[in-house]
């Protein structure tokens, strides 16, 4: 089974700027790990290379790495970069998410 998980434009430029600041670096890991205001929050490192489990998402010459537990939590889930008033941030359009907190780093399934 192939899971779909995509980045936005704008979040492939923030992940290559990133990148590009922290030698050895090559991608970023996204992961759901328990905790958080709503039962699951998102965890966001850089990475070195990808597990030989991981699905890569490449966008724009930028790669976004999710190991295979998250990756049934992230099915169909879109990875953006936003800057806004309330700053500048990785938000994730969770489809599998039925509430998440104010601030968007935790949710509930």
């Amino acid at each position: 089974m192939t899971v779909s998980i995509t980045l936005t434009s704008s979040a492939a430029t923030r992940i290559r700027e990133i990148i590009a600041k922290e030698p050895g670096k090559n991608a970023l890991r996204i992961a759901v790990n328990g905790g958080g205001c709503s039962g699951f929050q998102y965890d966001f490192q850089l990475a070195e290379a990808p597990a030989e489990d991981d699905l890569v998402i490449e966008h724009g010459g930028a790669k976004a790495l999710v190991d295979p537990v998250s990756q049934g939590f992230l099915a169909g889930a879109e990875i953006d970069f936003v800057d806004d008033l309330m700053g500048q941030s990785f938000r994730i359009r969770n489809p599998n998410a039925t509430s998440s907190c104010g601030c968007g780093t935790s949710f509930s399934i």
